[in-house]
């Protein structure tokens, strides 16, 4: 029953939250205030609603390690898609005609602030961490990263590959990158940084949800095969190459630190117990 009351909290914040930011897209100012204001409710509310049904603090939202958790994401899902992207320039599949809109790019990062927030605290704070606990970290990456990806397909210019390419090179990776820290706070930077790279900088689609006006004024071509296509570069096999790599050097950071759940039958795993390590 608590998996079922923090996803119905947290999503409750989510939807709210997008069918504001919808309402008034049209208004730069208020986008960014909206979808930051998302995103620091639905923190506050996932917080409140672990400690009501878990009965213990949640420390993988502690406010001391914000800060560097998010930046450090930030840098990473930032250099991980402009690499994704240099590769697409070099090969003649990506390229600048200009600047973009200045304005486009802050109503995004409310956008995908409250996007990357809620989403992270769904999958990885909810889903990923409670079945964690059930099956252990192994079942948990993929069940969850399986779920991350199909969730993609209700998306305007959706596709099976794209979907596949979802749920390999983000579930799996904002899965391990939970797991080698045990704090949201590195996702959450890894996913808000790589999705306003995306949108907010190079102006390429997010995931197939249509063209985006960010700050530069990009131009992709090519074969769909290495660029995504409608989905965009998300569905790039540059993409997931990048992010399988993410993926082994978490994993590889989370054994090095003892953060693995083995799966345990007829006892629930405690996954919080590594949190202070």
């Amino acid at each position: 029953m608590r998996l079922l009351k923090q996803l119905v909290a947290v999503a409750a914040v989510a939807f709210v939250g997008s069918m504001g930011v919808g309402a008034v897209q049209e208004n730069t100012f208020l986008t960014l205030v909206l979808g930051v204001a998302t995103a620091v409710l639905s923190v506050f509310v996932y917080a409140w609603v672990v400690q009501w049904s878990e009965r213990r603090a949640p420390v993988e939202v502690a406010a001391k390690s914000a800060a560097a958790g998010v930046g450090r994401g930030l840098l990473i899902g930032v250099g991980m898609f402009t690499a994704v992207i240099v590769n697409l320039a070099f090969l003649g599949y990506y390229r600048v005609d200009g600047l973009g809109s200045v304005t486009g790019a802050i109503g995004l990062l409310g956008v995908m602030a409250a996007a990357a927030v809620t989403e992270e605290l769904i999958f990885r704070g909810v889903l990923f961490r409670i079945v964690e606990e059930w099956a252990g970290t192994w079942i948990a990456l993929v069940l969850t990263g399986l779920v991350f990806g199909l969730m993609h397909l209700a998306n305007q210019h959706a596709s099976l590959w794209g979907a596949i390419a979802i749920a390999i090179e983000a579930g799996g990776m904002l899965g391990a990158a939970y797991v080698a820290t045990r704090k949201l706070w590195l996702p959450i930077g890894l996913h808000f940084g790589w999705n306003f790279a995306a949108a907010g900088v190079f102006s390429t689609e997010v995931s197939g949800n249509g063209a985006t006006q960010g700050l530069l004024h990009g131009v992709t071509s090519g074969p769909a095969l290495l660029t995504g296509g409608d989905f965009g570069p998300e569905a790039s096999p540059y993409a997931v190459v990048f992010g399988l790599l993410l993926t082994i050097v978490f994993l590889r950071l989370a054994r090095r630190r003892g953060n693995l759940v083995p799966r345990r039958r007829g006892a629930r795993a405690d996954a919080t117990a590594t949190l202070t390590q």
